[in-house]
């Protein structure tokens, strides 16, 4: 607050401002618009029915054909950017996660048809082993426990099969140390100096995850949560976060991202006042579970989508990926 006077009542009225439409409009200090909004898409192998994902009422895992109407819905609305995530089967599921890097896997495909078929349309890929190793860790496993040397070997592999099937945006959400400075590497060898990098920087090991969990077919029989904890960020902390980034940014990354967001809005807003570069939120499955539950059953208003959406930007997010960006975007359009 200035330490000069801004006025006292009666002279002063806050609430002028608000009276009127058109006047709180007009002294609005964010906004929300469809080209703020990454929308994260489950793909499933074949040909079949969309598969409801229980714990995320509203989302569907679709197949390519149905992703492509999907995305084409998306780019109509203005969204300019969607990511992939797969649904891997059972039967490609190894300890070293090698469908990850087959140029043929589920997301190759969908990145080729989705480029042929809706060429402007920004396409983000997700780079982690957990959709792909049978134990459901984000890497390699040696001894029990994640290896991240060996684990960046594979994450380069993974990122330029990617590339080779024409993704737009390689999004390293594993953290291990040096993924990014090696993939960069990795990519401008091949000629692959557009493609740009948003690295989950800041990654928390966080229960908001559950669901996702359940939509990548990641989790274990035990139905018990793999513990990230060796890999992932600690909740408690605040400063490493800005180690991460500052890290990331130094070896090639173009974007930093947030993960999760809404309990993690101060990471946010430290963020993008330090480095002041494009700085994403990931408004995460168990974000998406609680507000949808509460909507579905009354208890909230649908008003809050887009105003958690605000929130973001307000904390300093250029941009979110949610899983209300189709609902978002036609409210935003419907005004």
């Amino acid at each position: 607050m200035s330490s000069y006077s801004l006025g006292a009542y009666p002279r002063t009225r806050l609430r002028r401002n608000r009276h009127d439409d058109w006047s709180r409009r007009l002294v609005a200090e964010h906004t929300v618009t469809s080209a703020d909004l990454i929308w994260p898409v489950f793909v499933q192998p074949g040909d079949g029915a969309r598969q409801p994902i229980a714990s995320m009422p509203g989302v569907d895992r679709l197949t390519v054909p149905q992703l492509i109407d999907a995305a084409g819905e998306a780019a109509a609305l203005g969204i300019p950017c969607i990511a992939l995530f797969p649904a891997t089967e059972a039967e490609l599921k190894t300890e070293d996660g090698r469908e990850a890097w087959n140029e043929q896997n589920l997301i190759c495909q969908a990145v080729r048809e989705l480029k042929r078929q809706l060429p402007d349309l920004g396409v983000l890929c997700d780079v982690a082993l957990d959709p792909y190793t049978s134990h459901g860790h984000d890497g390699l496993l040696v001894d029990g426990r994640v290896t991240n040397d060996r684990t960046i070997e594979a994450l380069v592999k993974q990122s330029l099969a990617q590339a080779r099937a024409g993704c737009d945006v390689i999004a390293p959400s594993d953290m291990m140390d040096g993924r990014i400075g090696a993939i960069r590497d990795a990519l401008d060898g091949e000629g692959f100096e557009h493609v740009r990098l948003m690295s989950y920087a800041a990654k928390y090991a966080s229960a908001f995850y559950g669901p996702f969990r359940e939509a990548i077919k990641s989790k274990r029989a035990s139905n018990q949560p793999v513990d990230k904890r060796g890999y992932q960020m600690d909740p408690a902390n605040g400063e490493e976060a800005l180690r991460e980034v500052a890290f990331d940014l130094a070896d090639g990354a173009d974007m930093v991202m947030v993960k999760p967001g809404l309990p993690y809005l101060d990471i946010i807003r430290r963020v993008k006042d330090e480095f002041h570069v494009p700085t994403y939120a990931y408004q995460v499955s168990g974000e998406y579970a609680m507000l949808r539950g509460a909507i579905d059953q009354g208890w909230l208003d649908e008003r809050v989508v887009l105003e958690a959406l605000l929130g973001f930007k307000r904390a300093g997010a250029d941009g979110v990926l949610t899983y209300f960006a189709v609902e978002a975007a036609k409210r935003l359009k419907a005004g």
